[in-house]
């Protein structure tokens, strides 16, 4: 079992001052299973962490990523496909590539749950694999 994590939980995880912190950090901090990190998902994180945060968190995070606290999971082509597929369907939600992209990655892994703060997506796209996903932190 692995726990796929979205920007906003490893956002958040980072973030002490995020009123979502403790709730993720303690969603992380207490997984007994490996902790996925989508590849689409990291210009996210750099993004919002070299804008709210400083580069020294995002480098930190790196150094973790890199040394084995998660795993980084690429999106292959059937992934991509799924995404675009999942774009288009949602068009009128403006679904991006990382959301669409982490979905599909869900789907390939045949999770029932992922690790979102992103509710308004997650909730309303229909995975394949099972009829709505388990979205954590509850």
């Amino acid at each position: 079992m692995a726990l796929v994590l979205d920007s906003g939980v490893v956002f958040a995880t980072l973030d002490a001052d995020d009123p979502d912190h403790e709730a993720c950090a303690g969603l992380l901090g207490d997984a007994d299973e490996i902790l996925i990190v989508p590849t689409l998902t990291l210009a996210e994180i750099d993004y919002w962490c070299q804008r709210r945060l400083g580069s020294q968190v995002w480098l930190e995070f790196l150094e973790d990523l890199i040394g084995g606290a998660y795993e980084l999971v690429h999106p292959t082509p059937k992934d991509l496909e799924r995404a675009l597929e999942l774009q288009r369907t949602y068009a009128d939600l403006e679904v991006g590539v990382v959301d669409a992209g982490v979905l599909a990655l869900v789907e390939r892994l045949g999770e029932p749950k992922l690790a979102t703060l992103d509710h308004r997506h997650f909730a309303t796209m229909r995975p394949r694999h099972v009829e709505a996903l388990e979205l954590r932190p509850g």
